[in-house]
């Protein structure tokens, strides 16, 4: 994506179902688990880069002894950051216990940290606020009592932390933040402690406290507190946690709108945000890896025993199609093939804006996550000549062409942009940083004819335009095309996000700066005041009102205005910009029809009240974001 946007962050859970002495046997190391969760999180990098933590919990461990370890970092290479530091573990077990210590794994789980059987980790995005280690997940809330413990790590945004945090307070709490993670935990925490209290009500007649300590940790129903947890969430969400007792847990929204996968076998239970993770780490085959079903809960169990349990009714599941478009990495093959039908269903856009002269269009992308969409693209097109060939050779339809040329004809692919790491901006005073961004892009000279070639780029997304404006254009233009068109294998991104992308504040998008200037150009911006006066007058409506700025356009207006936006005066090629279209975006991804930042169309009440709040917020000038 050309336009850089800060988005989901990712979980990794291993839940260890042998003795650890099993592990050492078998594959001859200490290590295997956090071996293989640091695998599960290298490959989900992509989800998080300003910062990540790694929890451990050791099951059945004696009084005095520390059970639970955890490390966050905000370092650059965080991630690397915090195994270098679990790995000096095992070589202070070598240095305390001897050569011998590594391949004894009851000594180890007795005296060095980070050798338990639960592992949770958790790769973050700050898609608001500060950046500081206090902001990392796995967050921890301590008891004395091993089982009202709990670890918690999530990708997740929630739309009503006011409410969720007066509830809190209700219940006679004092929280310290009221930030979602904060409010979620605590939530969660609260309904713990009752189910702690619960089982003891009901045993302390029968059981000394020490035994009913016991009973507890077997019995507890982490079905049961979710249930009672999430009932009042309005997300997206898929959280993770772990109790100190051992018992772990997954759960995701009722839309499925982020998105957990695991795998289990007789060794291990493994969840992560993205299924090639888990195939690279276990090396599995994917048919094995199942997705946690939306309103679910994948339940592990102290015993090691797992299910997967209602938490809440599944609505229509709305899972992120961004997730398909661009996120998610490109390995899982589904989505590999989603973004390749993506690129394949712009040729009738394409084959329109060029007038069909192929001959004299040269095809790109933009690096490096749209070369998937470039490849369908570039499908599309040589099933296009290979129809054209059929209807002359086979149907015998009349060509006024050379026939040579029509068997030989191959679309022209090249290499046109690539990014010039080394310049950086950050140096650069605020005079002189748009001519430096201007020089960020680079590209391939004397592969163009001047001013008689189409050059075609494909972009995952186009956001806020930002960097068409500034920068891929004017490179591209150097090259003096006659026409320059930029594709987009998303649709136009018209409202926030709410849910876990960096996309909250409405005047940033291209496409509804575009609106605006249509609104004025035809004299209805009083249509801005008569949405304004909407929100303020329902601002728990259920209805989305900002779909009014946009209903008096087409698409193709909207495009239009836009490449007139991104266009500077110096451009000397003619600009177009083309979108996918909202049909074919879930013709190319069926399971995956979250599509509310094109549409306006939220999955829950709190989606509506944020882009209507995101609205009000734009109208008094109001640079915050709208939950």
């Amino acid at each position: 994506m050309s336009d850089a946007i800060k988005h989901e962050c990712g979980i990794a859970m291993i839940r260890l179902r042998k003795p650890p002495q099993y592990y050492i046997d078998k594959y001859g190391t200490a290590a295997f688990a956090s071996t293989r969760l640091y695998v599960l999180m290298q490959k989900q990098i992509n989800r998080g880069q300003d910062g990540a933590g790694v929890a451990n919990v050791k099951i059945d461990t004696k009084p005095g002894t520390r059970y639970i370890s955890r490390y966050r970092s905000i370092e650059p290479s965080a991630v690397n950051y915090i195994f270098d530091k679990i790995n000096r573990k095992y070589k202070k077990a070598k240095k305390i216990g001897g050569h011998d210590a590594l391949t004894d794994g009851n000594w180890l789980k007795e005296n060095i940290a980070f050798t338990g059987e639960v592992w949770l980790g958790h790769l973050r995005y700050g898609t608001h606020g500060e950046n500081s280690i206090e902001t990392c997940h796995p967050f921890l809330k301590q008891n004395n009592w091993r089982s009202r413990n709990l670890v918690m790590a999530g990708n997740f945004n929630m739309t009503n932390v006011e409410e969720l945090f007066d509830k809190l307070v209700q219940l006679g709490q004092h929280p310290k933040e009221k930030t979602d993670t904060v409010t979620v935990m605590e939530k969660i925490g609260h309904f713990l402690d009752e189910e702690n209290q619960r089982i003891f009500d009901k045993y302390k007649h029968q059981f000394s406290n020490e035994q009913i300590t016991q009973v507890i940790e077997d019995e507890l129903d982490m079905a049961r507190i979710l249930r009672r947890s999430c009932r009042d969430f309005d997300g997206g969400y898929a959280m993770a946690g772990i109790v100190g007792n051992g018992s772990a847990f997954v759960v995701r929204d009722p839309s499925g709108i982020r998105p957990a996968y695991y795998y289990a076998d007789d060794e291990v239970i493994v969840v992560a945000s993205e299924k090639p993770a888990i195939k690279s780490a276990f090396n599995i085959n994917f048919n094995s890896i199942k997705e946690i079903q939306p309103g679910h809960a994948l339940v592990i169990n102290k015993d090691g025993s797992y299910a997967e349990s209602e938490i809440m009714p599944a609505r229509e599941k709305k899972s992120c199609s961004f997730e398909r478009i661009y996120f998610s990495r490109g390995t899982d093959p589904n989505i590999y093939q989603e973004r390749k039908n993506l690129g394949k269903a712009l040729i009738p856009q394409i084959l329109k804006a060029i007038d069909f002269d192929l001959k004299n269009t040269v095809f790109s992308y933009i690096p490096n996550t749209a070369e998937t969409a470039f490849l369908g693209m570039i499908e599309g097109l040589e099933d296009y000549l290979a129809a054209k060939r059929r209807e002359v050779f086979v149907d015998g339809k009349p060509h006024m062409g050379d026939l040579d040329e029509l068997l030989s004809f191959r679309p022209r692919v090249e290499k046109l942009v690539s990014k010039d790491v080394k310049l950086r901006t950050f140096i650069a005073n605020d005079e002189d940083r748009d001519s430096i961004v201007a020089n960020v892009y680079d590209t391939t000279y004397e592969v163009i004819k001047t001013g008689v070639d189409t050059l075609v780029v494909i972009d995952d997304s186009i956001v806020r335009g930002t960097t068409l404006e500034k920068s891929i254009l004017t490179t591209l233009d150097k090259l003096n095309p006659k026409r320059i068109i930029i594709v987009s294998s998303a649709p136009q991104i018209r409202f926030p996000d709410c849910y876990g992308i960096d996309m909250s504040r409405m005047k940033e998008f291209v496409a509804f700066r575009a609106a605006l200037a249509l609104l004025n150009e035809r004299k209805i911006s009083n249509t801005l005041d008569q949405v304004y006066e909407a929100c303020l007058s329902a601002p728990y409506s259920t209805e989305n009102f900002v779909k009014g700025v946009y209903s008096a356009f087409t698409d193709d207006e909207i495009s239009e205005k836009i490449s007139e936006i991104v266009t500077k005066e110096d451009i000397k090629a003619e600009v177009i910009i083309i979108y996918q279209t909202v049909d074919n975006l879930h013709k190319c991804c069926p399971d995956h029809l979250g599509d509310w930042y094109f549409t306006g169309n939220y999955p829950t009440t709190g989606g509506v009240r944020v882009v209507n709040k995101s609205f009000v917020n734009f109208m008094e000038d109001k640079n915050v974001r709208a939950y």
